[in-house]
């Protein structure tokens, strides 16, 4: 089986942490069925998300991203073949836009919707790369 990762931005619409919550329970419960694993990043403007797995779930579990009025301008930065996972044991990491990230007036202009594939990848390389809290173990 061929492991796929997906990267994307999107803009979320009617963000509220009552929202996120609802988009990771039900993210963290689909993922470990059908073998996704991967991280979102967000804010409230700003949701960019590596999804990981077999390329039959993971393009169903984008096809739905896409039908989710919650995501608005969706754009694909990546997608393609990888040797290994970057979030093995992460059904959906959930974590804030950091610092070293865009900030909002960057984020309003477009930048993460412009961003290369490399630079998407690299945003999570360096995020898989931190020490994580096993108790908040996603």
């Amino acid at each position: 089986m061929r492991l796929m990762q997906l990267i994307y931005a999107s803009r979320p619409f009617g963000f509220s942490g009552d929202t996120l919550d609802d988009i990771l329970m039900s993210a963290r419960r689909r993922n470990r069925q059908d073998g996704v694993t991967g991280a979102l990043i967000c804010r409230n403007d700003l949701f960019m998300q590596m999804l990981e797995g077999p390329r039959t779930k993971v393009t169903a579990t984008f096809g739905r991203i896409l039908r989710d009025d919650r995501h608005i301008d969706v754009t694909l930065l990546w997608c393609g073949d990888a040797p290994f996972r970057s979030f093995p044991d992460w059904d959906m990491l959930e974590d804030p836009a950091r610092s070293w990230m865009w900030n909002r007036d960057e984020v309003r202009a477009g930048a993460p919707g412009a961003a290369s594939a490399e630079e998407a990848r690299r945003v999570f390389a360096r995020i898989a790369s931190e020490p994580r809290d096993p108790v908040h173990h996603g």
